[in-house]
């Protein structure tokens, strides 16, 4: 018995992924991954890397980020604690969606994760005071692969539901889309 509902957003690759929760007076299971059924999504790789983050004020962002290939990763994003606006900015060459964003709000109540491919580029907002994350990546991190888009880029445009109150010198240091930019390969 399937315990996902996956749905289509406008970007190729970028699929919600709704959960199921199974429960009774005792609490509830939901479960996190599953390989078999989420490589009908796109998610095919072996998790390499799990990573958990505590943001503690609402308003705060971090992002946009991504790794070039050969270390490009698949991402699954999941709020277990909060509420996040979770965004993905497609940078993929050739793309009918280069440069547009997707976003969605994942919190613990709604059990909604965020499948990421790779050419796209990640952030969120924490919509909450102490939101937490778990992030399933196909890869592991390549600090030489790094890179990130300024998540306040005119250009991208990103409609942030709040104030941006927080962001590292790292994230804000991120550079603007520049008009040769011409995307990252698939």
């Amino acid at each position: 018995m399937s315990r996902f509902t996956l749905g289509q957003t406008p970007f190729a690759g970028v699929v919600t992924v709704d959960r199921q929760r199974v429960g009774d007076a005792r609490g509830f299971l939901s479960r996190l991954f599953c390989a078999e059924e989420l490589a009908a999504a796109g998610f095919t790789l072996p998790v390499a890397q799990i990573n958990h983050t505590l943001t503690e004020a609402a308003g705060t962002v971090r992002g946009m980020h991504f790794q070039y290939p050969p270390a490009a990763e698949d991402k699954l994003v999941t709020c277990i604690r909060g509420a996040v606006f979770d965004v993905a900015v497609d940078l993929r060459a050739g793309s009918p969606t280069f440069l547009q964003w997707y976003g969605a709000v994942l919190s613990a109540e709604n059990q909604r994760a965020l499948m990421i491919p790779q050419g796209c580029a990640h952030g969120f907002q924490a919509l909450e005071d102490g939101c937490e994350l778990l992030y399933l990546h196909s890869r592991p991190y390549a600090p030489a692969a790094e890179a990130g888009l300024n998540p306040g880029d005119p250009r991208l445009a990103i409609a942030w539901p709040l104030p941006i109150t927080v962001m590292s010198p790292r994230d804000a240091g991120h550079p603007l889309v520049d008009a040769g930019f011409t995307g990252v390969a698939p």
